[in-house]
């Protein structure tokens, strides 16, 4: 049965006024939000919550998985490959997608500053003959994922057979490297095996440098976040020191202490960034996922209960500091440990300490979860339990600052094995899940949407909905849209909405005030109350529609 049409103009105008006047300055706090400090939730289905996987480039590890086909349907292979990513993502009610588009000096869209990357084509700076950044974010888009644009700020090259990493000469003709040679420095050294390029990041050329190139992802593409990974000063090969003497002599800024000043490369690196991403964009997220340990209590009382390799040493990453100073909005850090029996890593010492971390900040937490390890003979025993990520997202719900996480990677998220994928999935991702609201960024009070009908069809029941204007530009405009709903045809109660038990969709909003959506998982005969809520380029949600019934 089709629900009766809410009222003529006047009613609604004033119905909307009423709700407007008394919504709070910062829509976070809007009212379907606001319950969540009140209500009893149910943890296994939380409101809101980052779920997302890493989509590698780098040697087409994840995507796409082969750079080499030359067969005329290449392009075609290429994109039907990454919606079938995103199929995967969408069954598993993830709400975002990290992909490596930057993943050594190069670019999978057509940058003015940096060739094309060999993964596209198996031809280092040769056209793929289509901008697959724009096909990436826009059908992410469609199935209304966030897109967060990774990228590799330093690295150049990858190893290669012989120590040929290093070669500049086996990079794209004009790339900015062979221009600025300058610029670079192998390590290990050139010939010795595993040997690659990076840009050296003591130098305030380069450092400007990839910031630009990185920034041109920024401004000409509707990516929701940038990305950076823990590669940063390379990490340690034998006894081979970084080979930065002439830079640190001429650009030490008043260092005496090398290592300080290779940090102070780093933050500086970030918090620029920071800065120039907000500027240009103020909406779009900065997060990095570092190693998973910072420092151990054992050589600063402010660590972690670990005894592993500290990032903050060994690749010269602060990311303590990035946190305390805000530098980023969120931070995942890469916690590829098991649970208990591994003193120097332990999963459930390091958990703790990044809540901590992060508590007082509006820095926000994710895990970066080690889908890869599972089922892998090669990593011990404590992996072949099938049940050990699930229970790595069992734990987090212990500490509330933990606000999601990141599997690495999609090929080992679909792969499975011991059937962890679904374990966690069904255990921790039942329901669907709107992305954290940032409240620190800026943002616009959303309208309410106002459902116009709920009809049944043959394939279940159609909702169509018109979200007035309220906005210009991606500030104050509806991005997407929550669809909640509830058995029965009654008003539903405040906590109704607190968290994602009665959450049955989010969908991208298209172009035009009328917006239309069908449930096919509706049973035909029973009855139904829906209500529809907006929200912005940031997640933050409006007040909830008025309630539309379906009582046959």
């Amino acid at each position: 049965m089709k629900a009766p049409r809410l009222g003529a103009a006047g009613l609604v105008a004033a119905l909307l006024g009423t709700l407007v006047a008394a919504a709070p300055a910062n829509p976070a706090s809007a009212a379907t939000d606001a319950a969540t400090t009140t209500c009893v939730t149910d943890p296994a289905v939380p409101k809101r919550q980052f779920r997302a996987m890493w989509i590698s480039s780098v040697v087409n590890i994840d995507w796409p998985s082969k750079a080499s086909q030359t067969s005329p349907d290449r392009v075609a292979a290429q994109q039907a490959e990454y919606r079938q990513l995103l199929d995967l993502a969408e069954r598993l009610h993830h709400n975002a997608v990290v992909v490596q588009v930057r993943p050594t000096a190069d670019a999978l869209w057509p940058s003015p500053y940096e060739p094309w990357s060999e993964y596209l084509t198996g031809v280092r700076g040769q056209d793929p003959g289509w901008d697959p950044l724009a096909f990436l974010v826009d059908e992410s888009h469609k199935r209304n994922l966030e897109f967060h644009a990774w990228f590799n700020p330093y690295r150049v090259s990858m190893p290669a057979p012989g120590g040929a990493g290093a070669d500049l000469g086996q990079l794209a003709p004009g790339h900015p490297a062979r221009q600025h040679p300058d610029w670079t420095f192998a390590y290990p050294p050139a010939g010795v095996a595993g040997s690659r390029l990076y840009y050296n990041p003591g130098i305030p050329e380069v450092r400007e440098f990839v910031q630009t190139a990185m920034m041109d992802a920024v401004q000409r593409y509707d990516i929701d976040g940038v990305h950076f990974d823990d590669y940063f000063y390379p990490y340690p090969s034998g006894t081979w020191q970084v080979p930065d003497d002439a830079t640190f002599a001429a650009y030490n800024r008043g260092f005496t202490d090398r290592a300080d000043w290779r940090r102070d490369n780093i933050n500086l690196l970030i918090q620029e960034m920071n800065g120039k991403i907000k500027a240009a964009k103020p909406w779009v997220k900065f997060g990095v996922s570092p190693f998973g340990i910072w420092r151990n209590k054992t050589a600063d009382p402010l660590g972690s209960d670990t005894t592993g390799s500290q990032s903050y040493d060994i690749i010269s990453a602060d990311t303590r500091k990035w946190i305390k100073q805000e530098w980023i909005d969120y931070v995942v850090p890469q916690l590829y440990w098991y649970i208990g029996q591994y003193p120097a890593a332990d999963y459930a010492r390091l958990v703790p300490w990044w809540a901590e971390t992060v508590r007082g900040t509006r820095v926000q937490l994710y895990i970066g979860q080690a889908d890869y390890k599972s089922g892998d003979p090669a990593y011990g025993p404590y992996w072949q339990n099938p049940r050990e990520l699930s229970d790595h997202l069992t734990l987090n719900r212990s500490y509330p600052e933990v606000q999601g996480n990141v599997h690495f990677s999609a090929v080992q998220v679909r792969a499975n094995r011991l059937g962890a994928t679904d374990i966690y999935a069904a255990e921790h991702y039942s329901r669907p899940a709107l992305v954290p609201a940032m409240p620190h960024l800026p943002a616009k009070p959303l309208l309410l949407p106002v459902v116009t009908r709920a009809a049944r069809q043959a394939d279940g029941v159609r909702l169509t909905w018109r979200q007035p204007a309220d906005g210009v530009g991606p500030l104050g405009t509806a991005t997407s849209y929550a669809i909640y709903r509830f058995d029965g045809t009654t008003l539903p109660a405040r906590c109704a909405t607190a968290d994602a038990t009665h959450l049955v969709d989010t969908v991208r909003a298209t172009p035009g005030g009328v917006q239309s959506w069908v449930d096919t998982s509706a049973e035909p005969g029973r009855r139904y109350t829906y209500q529809v809520t907006a929200l912005d380029r940031t997640a933050n949600e409006s007040p909830a529609s008025p309630p539309a019934f379906v009582r046959r």
